[in-house]
């Protein structure tokens, strides 16, 4: 959450209404999904509060008027490790939701392993490993590429990696704490 001040302009059509009523419902239209190069992409706004009176143009008939509000925002950054799901499998890797925004893991990405792609079923599986990764899977990845456009959120272009330890699908790191314990215990055996 992060506090905002800002200008908007009131139209002569609003003027009637309740003007915190009013400068709340535009704070949400014109702020709410757009990109600030400070604070990211702001998803939410609330206590939208107007600040002196609004100054009017001539020639214009609006009234332009301060205003400080709270924002919630998303501002990924560059190697910061996120969780997300998988909403999409297409031919060269996986999209995931990222909070708002969606983020792509390419093939390469996703594990040590080469990977057989079945676009149809949603689903990709690796050719020794057998670990499946499928829409829905929740997956813990790192940020290795960051493009935010702020002219459109949406079109915002972020790569990850799965590759690195303690990342990837919850069930395959489950898979290898219990392997690494097994391995474990061997070693303790092999030493009696």
């Amino acid at each position: 959450m992060v506090k905002i001040k800002n200008t908007i302009r009131i139209p002569p059509s609003e003027m009637t209404e309740d003007l915190d009523e009013v400068s709340k419902k535009i704070v949400q239209d014109v702020f709410e999904g757009t990109m600030d190069k400070d604070y990211g992409l702001i998803v939410m706004t609330q206590n939208v509060k107007r600040i002196g009176e609004g100054r009017i143009l001539h020639g214009d008939g609006a009234i332009y008027q301060q205003v400080e509000f709270e924002a919630l925002t998303f501002k990924p950054e560059l190697h910061e490790v996120v969780d997300g799901i998988v909403c999409d499998i297409v031919e060269f890797g996986a999209f995931c939701h990222i909070g708002p925004l969606d983020a792509l893991v390419h093939k390469s990405q996703i594990m040590d392993d080469k990977i057989v792609v079945d676009v149809e079923n949603r689903r990709m599986e690796g050719k020794e490993t057998k670990k499946v990764l499928k829409v829905g899977d929740k997956i813990r990845a790192r940020i290795v590429t960051l493009s935010l456009n702020e002219m459109n959120p949406r079109e915002s272009k972020i790569g990850l990696t799965m590759r690195q330890p303690g990342l990837g699908k919850e069930e395959w790191k489950k898979k290898e704490k219990e392997k690494e314990k097994g391995k474990e215990k061997e070693k303790k055996e092999d030493k009696k």
